[in-house]
């Protein structure tokens, strides 16, 4: 019995059809637009950033008084309303204050001066409203070095969610509009991903604080969260 063997070249037109049945599942046309929305809340928690600083001839001295100091402070925070779970020690420092003075042959001698001891104590102040009186009663009591206010909100979520929405809103009219442009239609979302911008803070001085009489005043203006969305959508 003779045996046929097939030819190369038919070999390969044979294969092909496979090929091109890969060819069939490219991926539609499609379109990707980028769309932002935002969003703005008042703020309804103010950080408080408070330092005391006391000096002394001994390092004892100085934390000794400091102690006294920050402890008014904390009493007068938690008189104000403040709770426990608001209040956090920042961070205590002790350092050497020194004298330096000019020799005759050109270099210098130190002389220990005193010590220095700054106990910094972070404030979640959830009443906007009192953040003024309660940096005033800070002051009177002890506070005595830079810090600062910066107005948050506890849970932004609802605002987040209302930028989201508005972000969508922006991305599917820019795709319709580029798509009319174009002649052609948009069809489903194939894709969406989102970036959540946080607001800046805002952050006041608290060196800038007048603190000669009454409540300091602060305003607490509003936050803005803003969304930004990628969304991909198929064309017909």
């Amino acid at each position: 019995m003779t045996r046929h063997l097939l030819p190369l070249a038919l070999a390969a037109a044979i294969a092909f059809p496979a090929v091109a049945g890969a060819a069939d599942t490219q991926p539609p046309p499609r379109i990707v637009v980028s769309g932002e929305g935002q969003a703005t809340v008042a703020p309804d928690l103010a950080l408080l950033t408070l330092s005391v600083m006391r000096e002394a001839k001994t390092a004892r001295a100085a934390l000794d008084a400091n102690n006294d100091a920050m402890a008014a402070v904390i009493a007068a925070m938690k008189s104000s309303g403040i709770k426990d779970r608001d209040l956090q020690t920042a961070g205590i420092q002790i350092n050497p204050r020194y004298n330096y003075t000019n020799k005759p042959d050109g270099s210098q001698e130190a002389e220990l001066i005193a010590y220095q001891v700054t106990n910094t104590l972070s404030v979640r102040v959830r009443d906007v409203d009192k953040t003024g009186e309660i940096l005033d009663k800070a002051v009177s009591l002890g506070v005595n070095q830079g810090g600062g206010i910066t107005f948050t909100n506890d849970n932004p979520a609802a605002t987040v969610t209302e930028a989201r929405k508005k972000a969508v809103a922006d991305a599917m009219a820019k795709a319709r509009t580029l798509a009319e442009a174009a002649g052609v239609s948009i069809g489903r979302v194939l894709e969406i991903t989102d970036q959540n911008v946080p607001p800046p803070p805002m952050p006041i001085n608290a060196k800038a604080f007048d603190v000669q009489g009454g409540s300091v005043p602060v305003q607490a203006g509003e936050n803005s969260y803003t969304v930004q969305v990628t969304v991909t959508f198929e064309l017909k």
